[in-house]
């Protein structure tokens, strides 16, 4: 085997170390040599400057054939496990095309994109919502593969960490906030156990569970996914769950937040985002809203599990403007 010194970004292993603790650094340990087994049995070579995230170490990469790929590299775990099987149900429609994977390690090949252009660089937030809007649409009309996590399970769990996380929130207003989103959280799951006894059952989905502004890359002009000026976009990084769309809406939400400071109106500029995706991807605005505030229900005791005592800020005010969208009297 030709060493080709594969160095790991600090930044990278001190993510480790913070949230997967002696398993993150033991995983950090054999990344070199688990790059450099990929790296001779795909027959590729290193073609450009590693990239990184929280987990995954991503080397841009030529195969044998002279075709630009990304090789990604990321522990095997409840997110990462399902994203092989998600990203070859949408066959490269939509999403970052699978070349090769490795069960057993986590790795995948994937097509390259264009990593400087992501749709958090288009200047028009409402421009590449509605673009993200329409990748979401296509990703969600795919029928699941087997296998995968069930939202409806993972949203009984949160309800259990949400009563956790409450009993640490400081102020009541925060307590009140919290219990409506966990009270329209248990909603949707009894709406959808009164659906299944009627029949038919629910029809879920694949879901992305991350789809936000920088999870959407151009494609490369050599690809041949030119689409027009602006080429192809393609979402990337999925936590693929199976079940309702509407949990898939948040994400695009809270994220480009200073877009939605800086339009002077919060509650107006929220909404215009919450009511383009529902419209786009074909949603029931209350039940989209009560998923999203399902997902406001997670995030929130996630950083209160950290140690906040406050409902986070941001999250808060997503909360207040959808409460009234969960209401049967309101504005469908």
């Amino acid at each position: 085997m030709i060493h080709r010194r594969i160095r790991v970004p600090e930044s990278l292993a001190a993510s480790h170390r913070t949230y997967f603790g002696e398993a993150g650094r033991a995983w950090i340990t054999a990344l070199p040599a688990l790059a450099e087994d990929c790296l001779d049995r795909w027959q590729l070579r290193l073609d450009g400057t590693p990239r990184h995230g929280a987990v995954a170490l991503v080397l841009p990469v030529v195969r044998a054939d002279g075709t630009p790929a990304a090789l990604k590299l990321q522990p095997v775990d409840e997110e990462t496990a399902g994203e092989p099987a998600a990203l070859r149900a949408w066959a490269g429609h939509g999403a970052v095309a699978l070349l090769e994977a490795d069960p057993r390690t986590g790795a995948m090949l994937l097509e390259r994109l264009d990593a400087e252009r992501s749709l958090g660089t288009v200047e028009d937030d409402l421009a590449a919502l509605q673009t993200l809007s329409e990748i979401l649409s296509g990703l969600v009309a795919v029928p699941p593969p087997d296998g995968l996590r069930r939202l409806d399970d993972l949203a009984a769990a949160v309800l259990v960490t949400a009563a956790a996380a409450r009993q640490r929130l400081s102020d009541p207003a925060d307590r009140r906030l919290l219990d409506a989103c966990a009270g329209s959280l248990r909603e949707v799951l009894q709406e959808r156990e009164q659906e299944r006894e009627r029949g038919p059952e629910p029809v879920d989905r694949l879901l992305h569970w991350d789809l936000h502004y920088d999870n959407v890359l151009a494609g490369l002009p050599s690809s041949g996914r030119e689409t027009g000026p602006e080429g192809a976009w393609l979402a990337i990084d999925p936590k693929p769950l199976v079940g309702d769309p509407g949990f898939d809406l948040y994400p695009a939400l809270w994220n480009r937040w200073a877009d939605v400071e800086r339009s002077g109106n919060v509650e107006r500029s929220l909404l215009r985002r919450f009511d383009l995706m529902t419209e786009v991807v074909g949603l029931d605005r209350q039940r989209a809203a009560k998923w999203t505030l399902g997902r406001v229900l997670q995030t929130a005791s996630w950083s209160i599990g950290n140690g906040e005592a406050r409902m986070p800020a941001v999250p808060a005010a997503v909360a207040r403007v959808l409460v009234d969208r969960t209401d049967p009297s309101s504005p469908a």
